[in-house]
Parts: C-alpha cells; sequence; structure tokens
C-alpha cells in the first residue's frame, strides 16, 4: 500500500460469513510449523494436534514496518488430511484468502476463512484457514510470496528471450544484499534524446502482489507481442521487481518502518540504498532527455476491490503533465481489461494527505524530472478470489500494453 487510507470496516461477520471447518482426526504425526527461511514470518501461538490445527500471529520486528506479513511450513500433515491454520493479528493480517502451495512455487487460494469471536461473542480475534493437503507438508501465507530468487529467475529469463534485455545490481541494501534490476535499451544512438520508462514494486515488503505486477510486465515487455516489441524499440526501461529487500527476506511488513519507509524516503539525501540508486538514475535519464513514464506498483487497503492509481496533485503538475496523465489514464484504462479492470478510478495525495507527500517517490518524479513526465504510483487489489500471480501478472502485461498505447501517440 502506497500511502494511509481511510477504511469503512464491515462487521467480521458480513466480510468472513461463519463456515464449518472440520478436520480429520490425528493419526499420529506430529504437525510441525517452522518459518525460518527467506521470507518467512509467523511465531506459534498453540498446536493441537488432536484437531490438527496450528495457530499463529505474524512475527514481531521491532521498528521494521507493520505486523502483517506471515508466511509458514506446515509439516506432518497426512496426505489428504484437512487442516487449520488460525491467524492472530488484525485486519491487515487477514485476507480472505490465503494463499497455499504444496512445492513452495505454485500458489493458490485456500477456502474463504472462517472468523473466530473473542469471548464477548463479537470481536474477531483471529480467522481460520481450513485447507484439505494432498501431500505431507505444505506452505501457507498472507498471500503469493516473492523473493529475491524470483526476482533473479525473472531477469535470467528476460536475458534469453530479448538481446536488449540485461540484468544489474541497482545497489546494494543496507544490510549488503544486492537489489536485482533489469534494463531493456532500444538502438537508440549515444547522447540522442529517447523515451524512458521506470516500473518498480514492492517499496512496502509485504505487497507481494505489487512484485508478481511487476514480473507480468517485465515478462510482457520481453515478448514476442507487437506492443513490447515497438515500445524496446521506442523507450529505455527499467524494471525493479523489489525495493525493499531486506525486509521481504527478513519477513517483515516495511510499511512504517523507522526512520521512515522507502515510500517516503524520496528527497535529496535518501536513507534506503535503492531510493538513493533510484532517484540518481532517473535525475541522470531525465537530464539526458530519456524520461517519460514512472510507476511504483502496490498492494492498497483491504476494503478495495479494484485497480486504481494515485496521482499528484492537479496543482503541482505542469500543464503538459495534466495531459499527458488524463491521456495515460484512458489508454491504460483501453488495456487494462478483465478480472482486475481499469475503470478510471484515481486517488490524489498531496498537501491535505501526508505532511509528507513530498517525499513520496511519484511526487518526487513528478517535482524533479521533465514538465511531460507522468509519475502514478498503481494499486492492485489483494483481498479478492482474483489476487493470485496469474492474474497479478496480466495487470503487469495489461500496464505495459497502456504504457505503450501511451508513448506511441506521443510526441517525445
Amino acid at each position: 500500500m502506497a500511502h494511509r487510507l481511510l477504511l469503512c470496516v464491515l462487521p467480521a461477520s458480513i466480510l468472513f460469513p461463519a463456515a464449518p471447518c472440520r478436520a480429520d482426526a490425528s493419526t499420529g504425526r506430529a504437525l510441525r510449523v517452522r518459518s525460518d527461511f527467506p521470507g518467512g514470518s509467523g511465531e506459534v501461538v498453540r498446536i493441537d494436534q488432536a484437531e490438527r490445527l496450528v495457530r499463529i500471529r505474524p512475527a514481531r520486528h521491532p521498528g521494521k514496518g507493520w505486523t502483517c506479513w506471515w508466511y509458514v511450513e506446515l509439516a506432518g500433515i497426512e496426505p489428504g488430511q484437512t487442516v487449520t491454520v488460525e491467524v492472530e493479528g488484525g485486519v491487515w493480517a487477514w485476507p480472505e484468502r490465503a494463499s497455499f502451495s504444496l512445492d513452495n512455487r505454485t500458489w493458490q487460494h485456500t477456502a474463504k476463512a472462517r472468523r473466530l469471536p473473542g469471548p464477548d461473542g463479537k470481536k474477531t480475534v483471529a480467522l481460520a484457514y481450513c485447507q484439505k493437503v494432498a501431500a505431507d507438508r505444505a506452505w501457507f501465507a498472507w498471500g503469493p510470496p516473492y523473493l529475491p530468487e524470483h526476482a533473479r529467475a525473472l531477469i535470467a529469463r528476460a536475458e534469453r528471450a530479448c538481446p536488449g534485455a540485461k540484468g544489474f545490481e541497482l545497489c546494494r541494501t543496507r544490510e549488503g544484499r544486492p537489489v536485482p534490476a533489469l534494463r531493456v535499451r532500444p538502438p537508440v544512438p549515444k547522447g540522442a534524446a529517447g523515451r524512458g520508462v521506470w516500473v518498480q514494486a514492492r517499496q512496502h515488503a509485504w505487497e507481494s502482489g505489487s512484485s508478481w505486477v511487476c514480473e507480468g510486465f517485465a515478462e510482457w515487455l520481453v515478448s514476442d507481442d507487437p506492443a513490447a516489441a515497438a515500445l524496446r524499440a521506442a523507450a529505455e526501461v527499467h524494471v525493479v521487481p523489489i525495493m525493499d529487500v531486506d525486509n521481504v527476506v527478513r519477513g517483515a511488513g516495511g510499511k512504517g518502518q523507522e526512520p521512515r519507509d522507502h515510500n517516503r524516503d524520496w528527497c535529496a539525501e535518501p536513507h534506503w540504498p535503492s531510493v538513493a540508486a533510484a532517484t540518481a538514475r532517473i535525475r541522470k535519464l531525465a537530464a539526458a532527455r530519456r524520461f517519460d513514464v514512472f510507476v511504483d506498483l502496490h498492494n492498497p487497503g483491504a476494503g478495495d476491490r479494484e485497480p486504481f492509481f494515485y496521482v499528484p496533485p492537479a496543482d503541482e503538475m505542469a500543464p503538459t503533465q495534466r495531459d499527458n496523465l488524463k491521456q495515460f489514464l484512458t489508454d491504460v484504462r483501453a488495456a487494462m481489461t478483465g478480472p482486475f479492470a481499469f475503470r478510471g478510478l484515481t486517488r490524489v495525495s498531496g498537501r491535505n494527505y501526508d505532511k509528507n507527500y513530498k517525499r513520496i517517490s511519484k511526487n518526487w518524479v513528478t517535482d524533479h524530472t521533465g514538465a511531460h513526465v507522468v509519475a502514478v504510483t498503481l494499486e492492485t487489489a489483494w483481498n479478492t478470489p482474483h489476487s493470485t500471480p496469474s492474474h497479478y501478472c496480466r495487470v503487469g502485461r495489461d500496464l505495459g500494453r497502456g504504457i505503450a498505447r501511451f508513448l506511441l501517440r506521443t510526441t517525445p
């Protein structure tokens, strides 16, 4: 989620209607829970072997952002048995459907969660996810995990698919980890003006769906789609699937971390190396007249069920920027169809929204590049039946087609 939201919270009984969840009797295998792997998060509250049930809460990482991300391995399952994972933690930790996998690679949804009321019978204290498992172990998570290994594999595939695609290291994090990135360059003579696009994801580590959207965009970009080929020929495109690598690996939320999160760090002296590297490269591209579009990818609040864009305040954009933004949104709306159709919804993040709104990435880009540049934040809903890797990737492909429509119709 890129920004603070005011949510109208519906009663839990409406969002998560009660449904029976019957666990199979224990077969003697002891259920075991672990999260000591990259991206893992989960503190065990209790395990009921007879009921084949575990209760967890997201791991706490003081100073590292919201406590909402969870991702655990559950072993000791009798194949064909139904197990229950109960999760504490509040609305941000409670998707209506959790993600689960039998191989830690291919992810699908559980059934809709069942709410568990507290002693007063009203307030929800946990959600129960019940799933029949056809293996001796399974992985359960808030959403489909996306780790640096996914980004590296994506970049390797892109390099094989497209001669103009080249992976590079954006920077090293404060904890020494590489930040993988991809650049696709057009055949433009050195020193000549050209077009430029920057797409990045995961300034907030828990928003894993944004990285899947980014993956879909990158895969489309190096594909044989004529629109992708046209964009590659016209624009230099940079793609960063994960900005906050440290918190993704740690399994922390990242949103609201100290001293500030990545999406409030776009300033003259950024705290986070990935923001410093991104701003430096974007300044250089803009100075060389090779920068036109910036898209920061996020996931929004639990109650948002369709994609929308955060846009800069209209009175702080140049006239050409306002015109280009309108055309950009029109072109993306024509391209972004399917389960996650963009219907034109936008929200403004300006001076009345956040006192540090100038440090938000898209606002910084608006202020520090050309008077024609379009800079936006795309929020893709995470709490729907369609919030899966395949549908997220389609959003990325559709976004790419929209960017191509926009750039190829406008003047550099």
